[in-house]
């Protein structure tokens, strides 16, 4: 037992070593090790799954709604993840880990899967994720916002260019007074 906790001792020893010595790049422009975006990945989806997995999900198919997270989405979230059609930005291009582009996601007509992305998006949407660029549109939104502009990028998957316009249009002036 003594040895096991003197390897384990070591290996942190090394560890701490390794990470503190600058061997390890922090740049945007380099990947992670493999083992560091498992790493990485696994507690990201982890502690998202465990910080939305209780979350009241409203009724997010209502016209309204979704107006209203037309608007949002195309103020706020383009220049990240894009749109149908739209090319990637400077800003997207430059960003690690890429952001998702939801329009790219195929449809899904399972409810449970769709309340689990509900969740999930919204948690994420409200709270950001540390080091990705991804901000916490919670300090600045309420629930009700953030709720709408899930049900669009719920509605995003698989939608056309001419579907995604339409929306955009139908909902120009909605009530969205923020200044992105």
């Amino acid at each position: 037992m003594k040895q096991i906790s003197v390897f384990v001792a070591a290996m942190a020893i090394a560890m701490i070593f390794a990470l503190g010595s600058g061997i390890y790049n922090m740049s945007a422009t380099e990947k992670h090790w493999p083992i560091t975006e498992k790493v990485i990945e696994w507690m990201r989806e982890n502690s998202i799954a465990t910080h939305a997995k209780d979350l009241p999900v409203p009724v997010l198919e209502n016209d309204e709604l979704l107006k209203s997270g037309a608007e949002h989405y195309h103020a706020m979230c383009t220049g990240c993840h894009l749109a149908p059609d739209m090319q990637p930005t400077e800003l997207s291009s430059g960003l690690y880990p890429q952001p998702p582009v939801f329009h790219q996601r195929p449809p899904t007509n399972d409810p449970s899967q769709k309340l689990e992305y509900a969740r999930k998006y919204f948690w994420v949407i409200k709270n950001g994720l540390k080091m990705t660029g991804m901000p916490a549109w919670g300090l600045s939104h309420d629930d009700n916002e953030i709720w709408a502009t899930t049900a669009f990028v719920l509605k995003l998957h698989g939608m056309t260019s001419t579907a995604y316009e339409h929306l955009v249009q139908s909902a120009e002036g909605h009530a969205h007074s923020h200044d992105h």
